[in-house]
């Protein structure tokens, strides 16, 4: 359960209508059906970010504040899902015009949580990703999510798969559904609040 309090703040598709820059954010980024929404309501402790049986519904960034009474702590930033083949050219082609600025621009970014499937081998846009943070000198977590889907043997085999895959030292095991690793995510993420 958090400690803080959730309000949806905004959606925005262009750079101008971010939110003004006031406190940490914390980006999750994925591709669509990873479990991104899953994940946000697991941390905010309550159903903050709306859950989708259809892939690929979130096409803008939608901003969340949390709260410990009156005072602004983290800012949420939900990234649209990427690599879902229903979604529409034109609409894919529009994301990076606001997805590209604010992952190398925002000067309140202070950490990227970069979301993938521990069922599924690792994907080449899930390291393309990651190569683009690194260049960027951006902090990142990796988590796998839907951990609770595997047995002991499989989580210790795909794991260690998506750690050679993508060519990362550490990932984060979560499940939004049993809330394995949700405690240590909070940790990263509040490390990443104090450090920006």
């Amino acid at each position: 359960m958090s400690k803080y309090g959730t309000q949806f703040l905004l959606s925005a598709m262009a750079a101008e209508q971010f939110p003004e820059p006031s406190v940490v954010e914390i980006a999750f980024l994925g591709r669509s059906n990873v479990g991104k929404s899953s994940l946000l309501n697991a941390l905010a402790g309550e159903k903050a970010a709306k859950v989708s049986g259809t892939p690929g519904r979130t096409r803008a960034i939608n901003f969340f504040a949390l709260s410990d009474g009156s005072q602004k702590r983290l800012v949420f930033a939900d990234l649209p899902g990427y690599g879902y083949a229903k979604i529409s050219r034109s609409i894919s082609a529009e994301w990076p015009k606001f997805i590209e600025p604010y992952l190398q621009e925002r000067e309140t970014l202070g950490l990227c949580v970069c979301l993938v499937d521990s069922n599924v081998p690792p994907q080449e846009r899930d390291g393309v990703l990651l190569a683009w943070l690194k260049s960027l000198g951006r902090e990142f977590v990796v988590v796998a999510t839907k951990i609770d889907r595997l047995s002991g043997n499989e989580r210790t085999r795909n794991l260690a798969a998506l750690k050679k895959g993508l060519e990362i030292e550490g990932i984060l095991p979560v499940s939004a559904k049993t809330g394995v690793g949700i405690k240590e995510l909070w940790a990263r993420i509040e490390a990443a609040g104090i450090r920006v």
